[in-house]
């Protein structure tokens, strides 16, 4: 993997979207020979149009990203990826004509733009095609050499078995005299010089995955193998590499510490991030004032109670905030006064709080917590203080999340299902640190970006 902006970007993912953008600008510029032939057009030279062309593919590709054409099925599935692709070239169309709209000195003609859109999904299918089966076989991956033979390598194993993963296991050696869990690992003491059987394999990487560290470090064998040029890591540090999120059962305080991450020179950053908070917060109260109120009368109309829910949740560092939704459950969905999470078909909510919850439409006037500074658009989910209490109690490093401004979307919510039990929440928990160890605004837009796609398939709404 890459590492931008702090967070990683498997390779045969950024080689795919920069053929994708190559083949983008290339439909671009189809489209517009096409349509300058049939008018009898004089061409001119290609930096004439570089803008119109650039912008077309550049809002196809942000389309495509936010629709998930860049997931770990991408490569897998044909049919996947058509139907991903599909959606997207649309939505790009469709945010292109607004761009146009705003900005008409830089538009394609329609019949330049229909064009364009016909040859994009042409050559992105054909890409994928011939792509697909090649950046996902064995010789694109990274050749790795786990150090351990215990439940952390079998949990290295199952992970590099997976379609999706970027990386091959080439090999397993057994670093202590404990019974293997990895029956094929070979015993470190069979190998007389681990450093040369590293070099004959051909492995990139090595990964130390020792159940217990403490005066087993092979310092000697590490430092011969970090010189020959091969890359060597931590069991926490790969995983996090791997997953997007930070791994629990592994984690300790040293590492925290000591790895990258938690950055406190984040004033720019963190001022752009407000910034946006304020104008978008702003602009979405504005034009959807109209849409709150509606669906504020039919939440009235079809049960008891408040049109709006406000509710105390644990904001940043700690502190407690009112939190506004649309009502989407019953009036008396707590009656007895206990907190409960939200369950699959919970039969507390209604009618119109089913539709709300799908399209999200009950989450838009937290945009007035955005816009007070108490939340930010992107950010862990802001959580009850009864369930924060008890989550502290139980997970450990829960706290840390709290580091950051809760976010009405974020990391845990766009790749981990709806939480509604502990290991659900330990989870979320590892997602969301993984959020404020790496944030940056680059993190925040693929957030917001890949919102569309829990929205389009109802993924995490309940």
């Amino acid at each position: 993997m890459i590492r931008l902006f702090k967070h990683y970007v498997p390779h045969a993912v950024l080689l795919l979207g920069m053929v994708d953008f190559a083949l983008l600008l290339l439909a671009g510029e189809l489209g517009w020979l096409i349509r300058a032939s049939q008018i009898g057009m004089e061409l001119g030279h290609f930096t004439t149009r570089w803008f119109q062309l650039g912008s077309f593919a550049l809002l196809i590709q942000l389309a495509m990203v936010a629709v998930g054409v860049y997931g770990p099925d991408a490569l897998r599935s044909m049919r996947y990826a058509a139907a991903r692709l599909l959606v997207a070239v649309s939505i790009g169309i469709i945010a292109l004509s607004a761009f146009y709209f705003l900005v008409p000195a830089t538009t394609l003609w329609r019949s330049n733009l229909f064009y364009a859109m016909l040859a994009a999904i042409a050559l992105l299918f054909a890409n994928r095609l011939l792509l697909g089966s090649l950046l996902g076989a064995a010789a694109f991956r990274r050749r790795v050499l786990v150090l351990g033979a215990g439940e952390r390598a079998e949990r290295l194993r199952l992970l590099g078995e997976r379609p999706e993963a970027g990386f091959a296991i080439v090999g397993f050696v057994g670093m202590s005299d404990s019974r293997p869990v990895v029956e094929e690992a070979i015993p470190r003491g069979v190998l007389k010089n681990l450093a040369r059987h590293v070099e004959n394999l051909g492995v990139s990487e090595v990964v130390l995955a020792l159940e217990e560290r403490r005066n087993a470090l092979p310092l000697q064998d590490l430092l011969r193998i970090k010189t020959a040029g091969v890359h060597v890591n931590d069991f926490s540090t790969f995983m996090e590499r791997e997953t997007g999120r930070v791994d629990l059962d592994t984690l300790n305080p040293s590492w925290l510490i000591f790895s990258d991450g938690f950055s406190s020179g984040r004033m720019v950053s963190s001022a752009a991030k407000r910034l946006f908070d304020v104008v978008v917060s702003l602009s979405l109260l504005l034009f959807t004032v109209p849409v709150i109120a509606l669906f504020a009368a039919l939440v009235k109309l079809d049960s008891r109670g408040p049109a709006f829910f406000r509710q105390t949740r644990v904001g940043l560092y700690g502190q407690p905030f009112d939190l506004i939704k649309l009502r989407s459950m019953r009036s008396d969905a707590e009656a007895d006064g206990k907190a409960q999470f939200a369950q699959a078909d919970d039969p507390r909510v209604t009618r119109i709080g089913r539709v709300i919850r799908k399209l999200r439409i009950d989450e838009l006037p937290q945009a007035w917590s955005v816009l007070k500074g108490e939340m930010s658009f992107v950010g862990p989910r802001p959580e009850r203080p009864e369930f924060v209490a008890d989550l502290e109690d139980r997970l450990p490093y829960y706290a840390e999340r709290h580091m950051v401004k809760p976010g009405i979307t974020g990391w845990a919510q766009i790749n981990f299902p709806y939480g509604a039990n502990l290991e659900d929440s330990r989870h979320k928990l590892e997602y969301d640190l993984y959020y404020a160890k790496n944030y940056t605004p680059f993190l925040d837009l693929l957030i917001l970006l890949q919102t569309l796609r829990v929205i389009l398939w109802h993924e995490g709404a309940r």
